[in-house]
């Protein structure tokens, strides 16, 4: 099958396992992720969906997430939005009234209702929807991070080899102009996220860029252009917001196409020109500064706190702070010293699974599942095991901190040595990102202090899971055969087990999101 055919037949295969194109009001991607914003998550079919060969897993947010890795789910969501454009064409209906009952059982009803409800409660705090409104403004940058920093790596190892003198140049202008711009994107995505017009926010953060700033004063010095990065793009942006939805509301009609969009650009600019350039600027160098000191005097304890908390922090959304300080990093410095270390939590979560293939040797489902994903993972998707394996189980999760926590030690004992370790870009992780890094002393002693680092994530997480992941309970309890006596089949004609008892208590999903079931071995990855 073409490769455009098989993203269309799983595109076909998802919507109607999430109630049709009726029931879909939102639809979107990040890396790994399928979002969709659904009238009523109850008309979803989960475990239909989980049995899908394509689909990694679900999560739910404040969007309902399907994990498809990365690459796939940059083609697949196109299919998908054409599908649910032809389909209201075709047939076109009022989306269903939220709370509208699916032809279930009440009581299921009632339940997931109330887990709505406690879902919604959790994630609707202003720290949280601040964050989520932060890392929708960096994400998208992502893929054009990750092409520029590997050409720039590229360009260092020619430049280094005195290979092609006459190509370098061109590869470093490749590498270098969108980090010249970048506040421009970063004002234009600000704008847009704070329901401003995308437009005027990268005008705002355009003058950060702007060469001509270097002949303005401001606070006694002279302001140099990229001051305050993208940090004062930020600020500048969200500024840009708020006087233009200002205008909007005491303009008079006939005037505001001219005067609003004037007073926006006129009263950002003199406010990020005589002051947020100068304070964000002061800001960025003091991340720069701290993060260098850090690693310089306590590395080895920084990394293996930073490694051991990463899995967490992204359990919780949290992770997702770290986005601008990341890009600020690669700003000031070329590279960030920070995502190799958090990296090493993907290298314990591998090491953990591991440990639970060995430990579980007669849950034939489980081990499918990890034999699956652990491909994935060594790239740095560690998702499918997180959500299928580690997470679900309990204490495994645990234990996949400690590795993180060695390797990230491991790491961060060389950076307190002297030897920098960091990352040209920001997304990848796990042996993806060799091709991203970057550091003080060559190449080679870069790429060798990683890779020992996840070596030692590796086995830190594989020892800690192996002797301590596992209590008499729950040993006895999953080292037993998971296979079912039925089956279901999926919307592409697929057959796959129907899991049972699949809560680290035994229960059938006691929390209200565990993330796939680890009896169920996702596919496609």
């Amino acid at each position: 099958m073409a490769t455009e055919d098989k993203n269309r037949a799983t595109a076909a295969a998802i919507l109607p396992l999430v109630g049709g194109a009726a029931n879909v009001a939102s639809v979107a991607h990040c890396m790994t992720r399928l979002r969709l914003g659904l009238h009523d998550r109850s008309l979803v079919d989960d475990e239909a969906l989980k049995a899908l060969p394509a689909v990694m897993g679900v999560v739910e947010d404040d969007t309902y997430q399907i994990v498809l890795g990365p690459g796939t789910v940059a083609r697949v969501t196109p299919e998908f939005e054409q599908l649910v454009e032809e389909a209201r064409e075709a047939a076109p209906a009022p989306a269903p009234e939220p709370g509208a009952a699916p032809a279930t059982a009440e009581e299921l009803a009632a339940q997931g209702a109330a887990i709505r409800a406690e879902r919604k409660a959790k994630n609707a705090t202003p720290f949280k929807l601040f964050l989520r409104k932060i890392a929708n403004i960096f994400v998208p940058l992502i893929p054009a991070l990750i092409g520029c920093g590997i050409i720039a790596g590229l360009n260092g190892l020619l430049v280094n080899l005195e290979w092609l003198p006459a190509v370098t140049p061109a590869l470093a202008a490749m590498a270098s102009g969108f980090m010249a711009l970048i506040a421009v994107f970063v004002g234009y995505n600000t704008a847009k996220e704070f329901g401003g017009t995308p437009i005027l926010g990268g005008a705002v953060a355009a003058i950060i860029v702007f060469p001509g700033v270097a002949n303005i004063d401001a606070f006694g010095q002279t302001l140099s252009p990229g001051q305050g990065g993208v940090l004062g793009a930020l600020g500048a942006a969200v500024l840009a917001v708020y006087v233009e939805k200002w205008c909007r509301r005491w303009v008079p009609e006939a005037l505001d196409v001219l005067v609003t969009p004037t007073l926006t650009v006129l009263i950002s600019g003199l406010v990020t020109i005589f002051g947020l350039m100068y304070v964000a600027g002061e800001i960025s160098s003091a991340i720069g500064t701290f993060a260098d000191w850090l690693l310089s005097n306590g590395g080895a304890g920084a990394g293996f706190v930073l490694g051991g908390l990463f899995l967490p922090l992204v359990m919780l959304g949290l992770h997702q702070a770290l986005i601008p300080i990341h890009t600020t990093l690669i700003e000031q410095q070329g590279y960030t010293v920070l995502l190799p270390i958090l990296a090493m939590a993907g290298a314990g979560q591998v090491g953990a699974a591991v440990a639970v293939y060995f430990r579980l040797p007669r849950n034939e489902s489980i081990r499918r599942t990890i034999k699956s994903a652990l491909p994935a993972g060594l790239l740095g998707v560690g998702e499918p095991l997180i959500y299928g394996v580690s997470l679900p189980l309990g204490r495994p999760f645990i234990t996949a901190c400690v590795g993180g926590a060695f390797g990230g030690g491991f790491v961060g004992l060389f950076n307190q040595l002297g030897d920098t370790v960091g990352s040209t870009a920001i997304g990848p992780s796990g042996w993806a990102l060799f091709p991203l890094l970057d550091g003080n002393h060559g190449l080679g002693s870069t790429i060798a202090i990683y890779g020992g680092g996840l070596l030692v994530g590796y086995v830190a997480g594989f020892l800690a899971t192996y002797f301590f992941g596992f209590g008499k309970d729950l040993l006895a309890e999953f080292n037993v055969s998971r296979e079912p006596a039925h089956s279901t089949v999926a919307a592409t004609g697929n057959t796959h087990p129907v899991p049972t008892g699949s809560g680290p208590n035994g229960s059938d999903n006691p929390d209200p999101d565990p993330g796939p079931d680890p009896a169920k071995a996702p596919a496609g990855v």
